[in-house]
């Protein structure tokens, strides 16, 4: 089994912020919802460890699913730029950046799609989520 972890560093109303790193190695930087009491859709998930499925995904395709988060389900790693992108998932990219005057994580696409080929022949990813700010 694959291990990732999430380690986020600042969060405010632009989204939570973070570093991923996959088996111990940084990989790419992370965008989720603010805090909302883990409420679905608009939170981002609570700090702790969680198992991967992977599963296809109608807007999405192949991706993981993180399972074991109280009262949600369907909260997916993938692509996308700004906060509302999130949907309450885990957006995945190369770098921090600016995008039409919002805080936003940037080259999301080419990075999901590198996360997802690195990670092809997994079965399971372990997820562990840690806040350090």
């Amino acid at each position: 089994m694959d291990f990732v972890r999430l380690t986020r560093i600042v969060t405010g109303l632009d989204g939570t912020f973070g570093v991923l790193k996959y088996n111990e190695s940084p990989y790419c930087v992370t965008l989720e919802p603010p805090d909302r009491d883990n409420e679905r859709n608009v939170s981002c998930i609570p700090e702790g460890q969680y198992l991967c499925h992977k599963v296809t995904s109608p807007k999405y395709g192949n991706t993981w699913e993180i399972r074991g988060i109280h009262n949600r389900s369907k909260v997916l790693f993938h692509a996308g730029n700004v906060v509302e992108h999130t949907k309450g998932c885990v957006l995945l990219a190369e770098h921090f950046g600016k995008l039409y005057g919002d805080l936003a994580v940037l080259n999301s696409g080419k990075t999901f799609r590198n996360f997802m080929r690195i990670s092809e022949h997994v079965k399971n990813l372990h997820l562990t989520v840690q806040e350090c700010f």
